[in-house]
């Protein structure tokens, strides 16, 4: 009888840590997804960003080995639905133009009640609200928003605006950053690919898992001299001499940028403390403020003074729209 392999060796990516793409269907909860998906791939541990209500379908992103580590980057990326919602009233279409156009830009809203998370009044961004058909008193909306933002009160302060009411009955996640759906795999997909890896042929399921660098090189990148990323590996934040070359792409002041070494490794992410054009002015002092690092210390030497670096600044929580098991 023929073994079968242990998980890492499934694939490559497993152990190197990966994302996959799952198209969540209507009834299970993430939380379930994610559990299932972490047993077909027979490992310990599984972590998915942007969590889904059971009813709700669509792309669901779920990070395996070191990748865990990434998934607040993942909840960086804003989110693109699709959601039919039914009006209680027909509004005239001059107002319904009207008060969709006010709903794009920065609004306030309060997690629902039925919510895990603490009720606390907060600001998220509408990036687009565009309206895609209308029957009657149905709507059919494309909305792409902030992570964290609850498309399900949006149809509700859409109804009060127009002094109609109204009410989500169908919500669909197409997209995530620059990714979307068809990139996304079933559950049902995912088990023949295992399977077909235990057999030895994996291509599938390589196929499946998303190296971690589709992620985090979404994001501005710094390249670090060899002492620059010993010192934020032990937790420093990174001083302006630390940097070879330029930034790969422009970013303004505070935006997330990810710092790595030359051949490529990540070391940690930050917020830079200059917009990226004052980067190569900057002579002297700090210009990221490193807030998470992705390497063990103990792989780097130590290659600067140790009273110069500062110390090392805790991993922040888990976003409330992250869930890792």
């Amino acid at each position: 009888m023929n073994e079968i392999p242990p998980p890492a060796n499934l694939s490559p990516r497993l152990a190197a840590g990966a994302f996959l793409l799952i198209d969540k269907p209507r009834g299970p909860s993430s939380h379930q997804v994610t559990a299932w998906v972490r047993d077909l791939l027979g490992i310990e541990r599984a972590g998915h960003a942007g969590t889904l209500d059971p009813n709700v379908s669509g792309l669901l992103w779920i990070g395996v080995g070191p990748a865990l580590k990434l998934i607040p980057l993942v909840l960086e990326f804003p989110k693109r639905y699709i959601g039919a919602m039914d009006l209680h009233g027909t509004p005239p279409a001059k107002e319904l133009a009207r008060v969709l156009a006010e709903f794009q830009g920065a609004i306030y809203q309060t997690p629902p009640v039925r919510s895990a998370v603490k009720r606390e009044r907060r600001v998220r961004t509408i990036h687009r609200l565009r309206l895609l058909e209308s029957d009657g008193t149905r709507l059919l909306l494309d909305v792409t928003a902030d992570s964290g933002t609850y498309i399900r009160s949006l149809a509700v302060d859409i109804g009060e605006a127009l002094g109609i009411g109204g009410n989500l009955v169908e919500l669909r996640r197409i997209g995530t950053g620059p990714f979307d759906e068809r990139q996304s795999i079933t559950l049902t997909t995912l088990a023949d690919a295992v399977q077909m890896a235990r057999s030895g042929a994996p291509a599938a399921l390589d196929a499946a898992l998303h190296p971690m660098e589709e992620v985090w090189g979404e994001f501005p990148t710094l390249v670090l001299k060899e002492s620059a990323a010993s010192a934020v590996a032990h937790g420093s934040d990174l001083a302006s001499g630390g940097i070879l070359g330029a930034p790969s792409r422009a970013f303004s002041k505070g935006a997330l940028v990810v710092l790595v070494t030359r051949p490529g490794q990540l070391i940690a992410t930050g917020t830079a403390l200059f917009d990226s054009k004052e980067f190569t002015s900057v002579r002297h002092g700090w210009v990221v403020d490193s807030d998470r690092v992705f390497v063990d210390a103990a792989q780097f030497p130590v290659l600067w003074h140790p009273a110069r670096g500062r110390a090392r600044v805790a991993p922040s929580a888990p976003s409330d729209d992250a869930d890792v098991i």
